[in-house]
């Protein structure tokens, strides 16, 4: 495959898509970013800073920034979907309107999320809406403004299709951002969902000014929640132990930049989750993605303690301590 006749499209101008496709341009690709908001999306393309998600980095100049998803879309090979999972359906809308032919195209979902609806993972819901087409799925402990500034990191791909994934892996790989490849795309999209549900979980101990005991339980025993869910649902139990699950698990909860620990933290402190959401210009995920894990738990009948006393937390408003006591207090069992 010729990078002089690659295009690839970025969906999402957020904190991660506008990551990706600086790196993508550094690998040699032609890139256009989309972004929901004109006004803002031409500011991004005439400035070259994506100031509101990515501050201090500059735009390579073979970053082109548009506001008209046709424009994005039609001419590209690969698209990187990269918009946050409760606004995924409604763009999927918008490019499903388009009428563009997509049979050849290839898209890479790199949203984390459970639809709370249907309770889907994105890329079955980017499958059903766009009938049917080739979707493979990117995760892994990537702090978005570590691998925009260079510092090594690593991703791992995922899809049935090995061919694809190495395609994939050779387009996305660089001396600083290693990519691994995977065909566990359920366990893979899973640890990379869950992961931000505990990160909440452990910013809300760091709130409460527990010690580092209490994350390295709630990291571990989160793991184990991770693992059943994804067993349940036919993922691999060894996915969870690599950079999708454990990898990106460690990174989320212990992380300073970590936006779904930072969440934990201000609830822990007392602060209203409405409160702290509404003075956020980026999404973290975790909030959104407990609804549909706590839904799965309960149909697959999965115990998932964590997740549900972070789902009490957020949604019926238990008070954090309390729900801490309770995870301690419950019936004593084996590892």
């Amino acid at each position: 495959m010729s990078r002089t006749i690659q295009n690839i499209a970025v969906i999402g101008d957020g904190q991660w898509g506008t990551t990706l496709a600086i790196g993508l341009v550094k690998n040699g690709y032609p890139v256009k970013l989309w972004g929901p908001f004109p006004e803002y999306i031409r500011k991004i393309q005439k400035n070259r800073y994506n100031s509101k998600f990515l501050p201090g980095i500059r735009l390579p100049d073979g970053l082109q920034c548009v506001d008209k998803l046709e424009e994005a879309i039609d001419n590209s090979k690969f698209i990187v979907f990269a918009v946050p999972s409760k606004f995924t359906p409604d763009v999927l809308i918008k490019i499903k309107k388009l009428k563009i032919n997509l049979s050849d195209k290839i898209i890479l979902s790199v949203t984390k999320g459970i639809d709370n609806t249907t309770l889907q993972r994105m890329s079955e819901i980017i499958k059903d809406q766009l009938d049917h087409v080739t979707v493979a799925v990117l995760s892994g402990p990537t702090i978005a403004i570590e691998v925009a500034k260079g510092l090594a990191s690593t991703a791992v791909i995922a899809t049935k299709d090995i061919k694809l994934a190495k395609k994939l892996q050779a387009i996305f790989n660089s001396e600083y951002f290693r990519i691994y490849t995977n065909s566990d795309v359920i366990g893979v999209e899973l640890g990379g969902s869950i992961k931000n549900i505990i990160a909440v979980a452990c910013g809300i101990c760091d709130g409460l000014g527990l010690g580092t005991n209490t994350k390295a339980a709630i990291l571990t025993r989160g793991l184990a929640e991770m693992a059943r869910l994804g067993k349940a649902l036919g993922a691999k139990q060894k996915t969870f132990s690599g950079l999708s699950g454990l990898g990106d698990l460690a990174t989320t909860c212990f992380s300073p930049k970590s936006r779904n620990r930072c969440v934990g933290e201000k609830i822990g402190k007392g602060q209203s989750v409405k409160a702290i959401l509404g003075a956020m210009d980026m999404v973290a995920e975790g909030i959104e993605t407990v609804k549909g894990a706590y839904k799965l738990s309960r149909k697959y009948k999965v115990s998932m303690p964590i997740t549900e006393e972070v789902y009490n937390i957020v949604y019926n408003k238990k008070d954090p301590s309390q729900a801490v006591m309770d995870l301690m207090t419950r019936k004593m069992k084996s590892e």
